[in-house]
């Protein structure tokens, strides 16, 4: 199978977990995730199958939402509440300035990685290099939040849905905010209803993909592997050049159907003439001519 699957991880599976069980219930190799939630996170991951697993570098660049609680008062060494309590402190019955400092991280800013995350420093995991004790400095990276809504106020614990960047720890968002109110915090739950154009309520778990290969309905679970690239225009390839594009080689726009010039650098999908796609490309003008981006020519 070609295409992707959104599954809705479960607590205690790391992303390579669910790649490993869903390899024997798709019984297929070919199979990556698009990026790691943490064990104890839940939520929308999606999984590439064959031909589709190319889009993985392509599909970690999107923008995520989550519902995440933060613990106030409590700090611990994996900014969640997995890890080990450093430090308890009294925590300010005023919500409004709780409020204040959760709204405060809207936009960009400077997030340092945490020390429990699979970042890697001179070739090592940093949560390798945790384990053994040891820390190292971590340069700070902008991160940028979208979207912060407060959806529940019970202190200690507060309740929020964020929409942020690639590469924001929701771990240390919380941490942070934790230590701009001065008493401390850690992530008490974890929840992704969204990566990128992909849904929670598109998602299925484990459990309900094993009943659809029982049912011989894996097929539904399946998205097609364009359907990542809603707003692309399309383009098919004319007679006589499909080998060109069957080569992943440049084409002319004459070489298409519909003989158009899109703009420097846009994307376009482009079909075979049987109507299966085959891949990104985008024009350079220079050469007057369609470059492939990314080829996704594995047959079934």
């Amino acid at each position: 199978m070609n295409g992707i699957i959104v599954i809705d991880k479960e607590p205690d599976f790391t992303s390579a977990d669910v790649v490993a069980k869903m390899r024997g219930i798709c019984r297929q190799r070919k199979i990556g995730h698009t990026g790691t939630l943490d064990p104890a996170a839940t939520g929308v991951l999606p999984v590439c199958l064959g031909s589709a697993t190319r889009l993985c570098g392509m599909l970690t660049d999107r923008e995520k939402e989550y519902v995440a609680e933060l613990l106030l008062g409590v700090e611990t060494d994996t900014q969640d509440i997995t890890g080990k309590v450093l430090a308890k402190h009294s925590v300010c019955p005023d919500k409004e300035a709780v409020r204040g400092a959760c709204l405060s991280f809207i936009g960009e800013y400077l997030q340092v990685p945490p020390m429990y995350s699979a970042l890697k420093v001179n070739g090592k995991r940093l949560y390798e290099l945790a384990r053994e004790g040891r820390e190292v400095e971590r340069s700070a990276r902008p991160v940028t939040i979208y979207e912060l809504e407060i959806l529940k106020i019970r202190l200690p614990v507060v309740k929020f849905r964020v929409v942020c960047s690639k590469g924001t720890y929701i771990r240390t968002l919380c941490a942070d905010i934790g230590a701009k109110l001065g008493c401390g915090g850690t992530m008490q739950s974890l929840r992704r209803t969204r990566a990128g154009m992909f849904t929670l309520e598109q998602a299925l778990t484990l459990g309900q993909l094993q009943k659809l290969r029982d049912e011989d309905r894996l097929c539904e679970a399946l998205r097609p592997v364009e359907s990542c690239f809603p707003s692309c225009p399309s383009m098919h390839v004319a007679f006589g050049y499909e080998r060109l594009l069957e080569n992943g080689n440049a084409l002319p726009p004459e070489a298409t159907l519909e003989k158009l010039v899109y703009g420097t650098g846009e994307w376009v999908k482009f079909y075979r003439t049987d109507e299966s796609f085959a891949g990104i490309y985008a024009y350079d003008p220079a050469g007057r001519r369609y470059k492939p981006v990314k080829m996704f020519l594995e047959k079934e």
